[in-house]
């Protein structure tokens, strides 16, 4: 039987925020699925044009390519004997390493393979202590708005540093236990939050902070260890492994001490009269048979980001979410939306509305008519995005009170780009003539 080697890798990635990207000279990998042809109106196929990677990102080759290569040898994990067993016990373990580099953790941070973000701070939700409060904006992506006990909910800030202080005046007021909840990238406008001043403001009142890493990890490296923060979360479904796999890395007492997430085999040490259940937090909250393809495909997505570097990967968007604001800004009756203005750092997610237009019709006739597609909605985000809107409640299958959504990542091209802004000038040109 051949040696299967496990290491522990140290903290990878830059230190500051926002993260300076590093260049590896290596080409951006492909995606799967690139040349696929949709139909649109008039019975013609076109080849799609996915702008909606912050919903669901395509598989990356390379990670296609490592689900594959372990199929033949896939076997269910831990405890096993068996040499198929060992095996991907191996590749599972190495996928958690791997994932403890790619966020830059601590050496001894638990990385619970969950998934998606919603389950892992559903899981955090439950080992929190009976006592604590949790404080989060009203910017957040449900995931994170909705599963605490007890939370304290803070408007929308007007600027970065009015989110700092509106925490902080927060934090301040709570005694006991208590932890900060925010969003590293929104996933409605894009925009980075400050997580470093707002980690270093949660610590100065005893609190921790949970950072909702789901929209950043694809588009920026993080260093979970440099920037101080407690736990991260996000899903590989994002990072271009679609195999239903997440995360949530972070500190090991309130998980080890918490209420298994699952009850059953693989989260007991023993089972007799009365349960003894694992005090190591991994397998205390993975119980039964994981998604070990899921876990090796998110792990491949790190590292295939990894070994392309940053500055590739970042310039790339930059260029392409460039051109993608022009060209919405050109267009009269199109509106972007920004919580802190169109200088703000983002990543490649814009959201929009065009006039004469429900956000499901545009998004319904992009489509239909030009192959192109985009997320319409509130994006699990209601609050946030009636507020950005102006609006005090709104429908959200109807198309009211919404928007559409633009995302690029890997894969995206500048052909696809424009082919969005000419397709809404089609669309405003046409609302015009009504």
């Amino acid at each position: 039987m051949p040696t299967l080697t496990i290491f522990n890798a140290a903290p990878a990635g830059p230190a500051a925020e926002p993260a300076a990207p590093r260049s590896t000279g290596r080409p951006i990998p492909a995606v799967v699925g690139a040349d696929l042809e949709v139909p649109v109106k008039g019975g013609r196929r076109v080849r799609y044009a996915n702008l909606d990677y912050a919903a669901s990102a395509p598989c990356l080759e390379p990670v296609s390519a490592a689900v594959a290569a372990a199929l033949p040898a896939y076997s269910s994990v831990h405890r096993g004997a068996g040499y198929a067993s060992q095996l991907t016990t191996a590749r599972y373990e190495q996928a958690r390493h791997t994932v403890r580099a790619f966020v830059g953790a601590r050496t001894d941070d638990a990385v619970i393979f969950t998934r998606n973000t919603t389950d892992a701070t559903n899981l955090l939700a439950r080992c929190l202590p009976e006592d604590a409060t949790v404080v989060v904006f009203d910017t957040e992506h449900h995931a994170s708005l909705l599963p605490w006990k007890r939370a304290v909910r803070l408007a929308p800030p007007a600027f970065p540093g009015e989110a700092v202080r509106s925490a902080d005046e927060a934090l301040a007021a709570i005694d006991g236990p208590k932890l900060l909840v925010v969003t590293a990238a929104s996933n409605v406008t894009g925009e980075l939050w400050p997580i470093a001043a707002l980690a270093h403001i949660a610590h100065r009142h005893g609190a921790r902070i949970l950072v909702d890493a789901a929209q950043l990890v694809p588009h920026r490296s993080l260093n979970l260890t440099a920037l101080d923060l407690d736990y991260v979360a996000f899903s590989g479904h994002k990072l271009y492994a679609p195999f239903g796999a997440g995360a949530l890395v972070g500190r090991r007492d309130w998980l080890a001490e918490g209420e298994p997430y699952l009850k059953g085999g693989g989260a007991v040490r023993a089972v007799g009269e009365s349960t003894e259940w694992h005090d190591d937090p991994e397998p205390r909250h993975e119980a039964g048979t994981p998604n070990v393809l899921g876990a090796i495909a998110l792990a491949a997505a790190c590292d295939a980001l990894t070994a392309t570097g940053w500055t590739e990967l970042v310039r790339e968007e930059e260029r392409l979410i460039a051109r993608l604001r022009a060209g919405l800004a050109a267009i009269e009756g199109v509106r972007e939306l920004s919580l802190w203005g169109d200088d703000h750092p983002r990543v490649g997610i814009v959201s929009f509305t065009v006039a004469g237009y429900s956000a499901r019709e545009v998004a319904e006739a992009l489509s239909g008519e030009y192959g192109i597609g985009v997320r319409d909605g509130k994006f699990c985000a209601h609050p946030f995005v009636r507020h950005l809107l102006g609006t005090a409640d709104g429908g959200c299958e109807d198309g009211t009170a919404s928007a559409v959504r633009a995302s690029v990542g890997i894969g995206t091209t500048e052909e696809h780009v424009d082919r969005l802004i000419g397709a809404l000038r089609d669309l405003v040109s046409r609302a015009t003539a009504r």
